[in-house]
Parts: C-alpha cells; structure tokens; sequence
C-alpha cells in the first residue's frame, strides 16, 4: 500500500515571500537572479507591484506582477524578482524538499560556478550569524549574481554554458534529491494512483482515513535569494 505523503496537497513547497527593496548596480530594486534544475516554480501576487524578468534559450522577457496575477515557469528558466512597490508573493515550488535541498543555482560568474567552495562560500548564510551580517551577506550574494546576470543578459550564447556549469556544481546531490522525490511527490501522486485503483474497484475504505491538517510558518523573515520568506516545514 502507498502511503500518502504527509506535507501540502502534491508534495508542493510553500512559502511566503516579501522582495528585497534593496537597489541594484542597475538602479532597480529585488532579488538574486538564480534557476532551478528540477522544480517549477509559481508565484501567486498577493500585494505590492513589480515583475519578473526571465531569461531562457528562447530569449529575455519581463512579466508584470500586480496582486492577483498567477505566473509560473518551468526548470532552467533564470529569473529575477524586481519590486516597484511593496511586492508580496505567496510561491509554490514543485517537488518540495528539493528547493531547499539546493535545487536552485545562482547566476554567480563563472568562476564561482566551477568552484563548489567558492559558490558555497559566496551563497551560504550561516543561520547564527546576527540579522545584520546575514543581510550583508544576502544583498552581495545578490550583486554578485548580477554580474554573471547581466553577462547572461550581453551573450545569451554563454546560456547553455551556464546551464552545463550548473548540472555539475549540483550533481554530487542527485542521490539525495531522487531519496526526497521519492518521499514526496512521487508518493503523493502513487497514492492518487492507488486511491484510483480502489475506486475503480468500488473500494471506498480509504475515504474513512480522512485527516484535516494546518501549519503555521516554521520560519519568519528568513533571508532568502529573492527576499525575506516565511516556510513552511516540508513534508
């Protein structure tokens, strides 16, 4: 029998979001340009304004973000959160575990990216570290990001590069991810799959299993790569 993962409906992340108002070389305001290799992302605008901007194989783009809008975007898109006002998010990821199991890659330059010990030096927050040191750290992970940004930005040709440096610098994970997937998203769609079964069969038993659950974020203000988030546990 399948056991039905025990985090949020699809083995989904959820976390709430407010964008850095920090300013940039470029004179605008927001986060760490990063990707994802395996996960999906989408936000859900819950306040504020602002937009994304996303650079993929087919090209740059900028979406605007106002309260109700719902965009999404799939792995190997690199984007950048830009606030114009108060941006506040609420961001579902696909897969949760693996997000913050470090399925996420900075657009650092390439140096960094072919370093594990540099990239993880240059990204990494440490978690006793006080709020003010934690920002520093934060806002020039964030301008460093920018640098191989908006190199990405001149020569979009150096994109598949990026995207081989990127697979390297997060392999020796692989194993550790495929574990999570299997915990999470993978067993909460087996379940849907057996719950099916049972149905087809005119088996209604599992329906007397019903649970009611509620969170309440795990973390407040955390430092992330595109603002201060609320999480949730995962799973």
């Amino acid at each position: 029998m399948v056991t039905a993962y025990g985090g949020l409906p699809g083995g989904v992340a959820l976390s709430h979001l407010c964008v850095y108002d920090w300013p940039a070389a470029d004179g605008l305001r927001g986060g760490t340009p990063h990707l994802h290799l395996a996960c999906s992302e989408a936000y859900v605008v819950t306040g504020g304004r602002g937009a994304v901007q996303t650079l993929t194989a087919s090209g740059y783009e900028v979406t605007p973000l106002a309260p109700g809008t719902v965009a999404w975007f799939t792995p190997g898109t690199v984007h950048r959160l830009i606030d114009e006002g108060g941006l506040r998010i609420t961001v579902l990821m696909q897969n949760g575990g693996l997000p913050e199991a470090g399925d996420a890659v900075l657009t650092l330059p390439p140096e960094y990216l072919a370093d594990p010990r540099a990239y993880a030096a240059a990204t990494t927050i440490p978690a006793d570290a006080p709020e003010e040191e934690q920002a520093r750290i934060a806002r020039a992970r964030r301008d460093l990001a920018l640098e191989g940004y908006h190199a990405l930005r001149e020569a979009p040709e150096g994109l598949a590069a990026f995207h081989r440096a990127a697979a390297a610098l997060v392999r020796p994970r692989i194993d550790a991810w495929r574990a999570r997937w299997r915990r999470g998203a993978l067993a909460a769609a087996e379940a849907t799959g057996e719950q099916l079964d049972r149905l087809a069969r005119g088996d209604a038993g599992h329906l007397a299993d019903a649970v009611v659950r509620s969170e309440q974020p795990s973390q407040h203000g955390r430092f992330g790569m595109c603002g201060r988030l609320d999480v949730y546990p995962q799973g």
